[in-house]
């Protein structure tokens, strides 16, 4: 849909954006936010066909609408989101196309997080991110039950495109109802010897079918070092345990020091001693 929508880029224009609660997400998409109650109102949008045709009609998700180049549409619940479009009465041809998606938000005008669902640690976080080491490099994930084939995620700096952080595209593992998504990222001109005086904010967008949602988070790199488990070696003649630092981790290990716990587990009283 997106590529068809950029290919139309030059045969449209959105007429105009009535009242605050609507705004542009890219160039052809708009984001509505609904308040998700009964008795508030919906958002009214203007769309007009840019062509010099006047014998026009407009379809919604292939469903006849209206005749005229201008249609109005009052948007509040999932059905009045989608993928609006004009074409002409003669020939049929596509002339413009508007896809519109809906953020839920409440009543004091935050966003409404239905989507996701949340880590049960850290509590209602919804976009987690760890690293494995000081080299700028870390891992963020999030997790849903949706599975909607049409789901789409990008996730990114909110400095925009000047910002220094890139991801790649997310992973996605299944295991029954649920769905990890995993995307890597890297800081560029990460200085693992310098003090960190800027947090990193990203910005996770989420779009399935009609609903619009995001979530940020912001972090040091020094807050969020998970170093994977130490390599260990066991001799079962005289009981003895040894271990060196994990293989992912920073070096030289004298300037990124670990302390290592030992606990130990009695089989017969069932009790750990650290």
């Amino acid at each position: 849909m997106s590529r068809l929508l950029c290919a139309l880029l030059s045969l449209f224009s959105f007429a105009a954006l009535l009242e605050s609660a609507q705004w542009k997400l890219q160039e052809n998409v708009f984001v509505i936010e609904s308040q998700w109650d009964a008795e508030a109102p919906g958002t009214r949008v203007q769309l007009t066909c840019n062509t010099s045709e006047e014998a026009v009609y407009w379809q919604k998700d292939s469903e006849w609408k209206q005749e005229g180049k201008t249609l109005s549409a009052t948007v509040k619940e999932f059905p009045d989101a989608g993928n609006y479009t004009c074409l002409s009465q003669r020939s049929h041809e596509l002339l413009s196309s508007h896809l519109l998606l809906i953020a839920k938000i409440d009543s004091k005008g935050q966003m409404m997080r239905w989507i996701l669902k949340s880590f049960k640690e850290p509590k209602w976080t919804f976009l987690k991110c760890e690293a494995k080491n000081y080299s700028g490099i870390f891992t963020c994930s999030w997790m849903t039950e949706n599975k909607s084939p049409n789901m789409k995620f990008t996730i990114r700096s909110l400095k925009g495109p000047q910002g220094d952080v890139s991801c790649s595209s997310p992973a996605a593992h299944t295991e029954g109802a649920l769905t990890t998504y995993k995307a890597q990222c890297h800081k560029e001109n990460f200085c693992p010897f310098a003090e960190e005086h800027q947090p990193i904010d990203l910005l996770l967008e989420v779009i399935d079918e009609v609903e619009y949602e995001n979530y940020t988070t912001s972090f040091f790199i020094r807050d969020i070092i998970k170093p994977d488990p130490p390599q260990c070696h066991y001799v079962a003649s005289n009981g003895t345990v040894t271990w060196t630092y994990p293989r992912t981790w920073s070096t030289p290990n004298s300037y990124f020091p670990l302390t290592f716990k030992v606990k130990v587990k009695s089989p017969k009283k069932h009790k750990y001693q650290v």
